[in-house]
C-alpha cells in the first residue's frame, strides 16, 4: 500500500551469468579453510534527479567472509559510513585507489580491533580489493539519491515511497553496463520497467 501522494517502481533488471570461479594456486600464510563462492550478480537501480540533499547519518557494513566481499556490491548514498568487519579467522586488508575515495585499512584479523569507520561523501563507484587475497573484488557505489534498492539474484526489484514527477531511473549492472531510461511517476501508482541488459 504506497503512502499518499508517493509512487513505486518495479521490474526486473536482465543480469549478466555468473562467471566460473577461479582459485588462486598459491596459498597463503595463515589461510585457514576454503574460498568461499562469491555473490552472485545483482544489479542496483536507482532514481536520478534534484532531490533535497538531507544529511544522512547511516552505516552500512561490508563484510569480508569466506575471503569474498559481502554484499559483492553495495550502494549507499552519499554521506554514508561503511564498517569493514572481519568475519574469516586471518587476516584482511581492505583498500581502494579509486578516485571516488582512496583508503587502506591495513591488516587486521577478526579479534583485532575493529579499522576504522570509512565515510562516503562523494558520489561514484569505488571499487575494493585485499592486498593479502588478491581474488577478492567488491565495489561501493555512492549514489547522490535517497532513492535505490538491490535487485534480487533473479534480477526483480521494487522501489516504493517515490516523490512524483519525471526522473531517469537507471540500473547499474557494472562498469560498463548502466541503462537508463526516462519515468513519469504518478501518486499512488506502481510503473513497470524492465532493463533488458544486452
Amino acid at each position: 500500500m504506497l503512502a499518499h501522494g508517493q509512487a513505486a517502481v518495479e521490474g526486473k533488471v536482465t543480469l549478466p551469468k555468473m562467471e566460473p570461479m577461479e582459485l588462486p594456486t598459491a596459498r597463503y600464510a595463515g589461510q585457514v579453510g576454503e574460498i568461499a563462492p562469491p555473490d552472485p550478480p545483482r544489479a542496483v537501480v536507482y532514481l536520478e534527479g534534484q532531490f533535497p540533499r538531507t544529511a544522512t547519518n547511516a552505516t552500512a557494513v561490508m563484510l569480508q567472509q569466506g575471503m569474498q566481499f559481502r554484499p559483492a556490491v553495495l550502494p549507499v548514498q552519499v554521506g554514508t559510513a561503511v564498517r569493514f568487519p572481519n568475519g574469516d579467522d586471518f587476516y584482511h586488508n581492505v583498500f581502494s585507489y579509486s578516485k571516488t575515495k582512496r583508503f587502506d585499512l591495513g591488516r587486521y584479523r577478526k579479534t583485532d580491533r575493529p579499522p576504522p569507520i570509512e565515510t562516503f561523501d562523494k558520489p561514484g563507484v569505488v571499487k575494493l580489493y585485499c592486498e593479502i587475497h588478491q581474488h577478492m573484488r567488491g565495489t561501493i557505489l555512492v549514489l547522490d539519491t535517497p532513492y535505490f534498492t538491490r535487485t534480487q539474484t533473479n534480477g526483480v526489484y521494487q522501489l516504493e515511497g517515490l516523490p512524483v514527477g519525471q526522473f531517469m531511473l537507471k540500473a547499474w549492472v557494472d562498469d560498463k553496463r548502466v541503462y537508463e531510461k526516462p519515468v513519469t511517476l504518478e501518486a499512488g501508482k506502481t510503473l513497470h520497467v524492465d532493463f533488458d541488459a544486452k
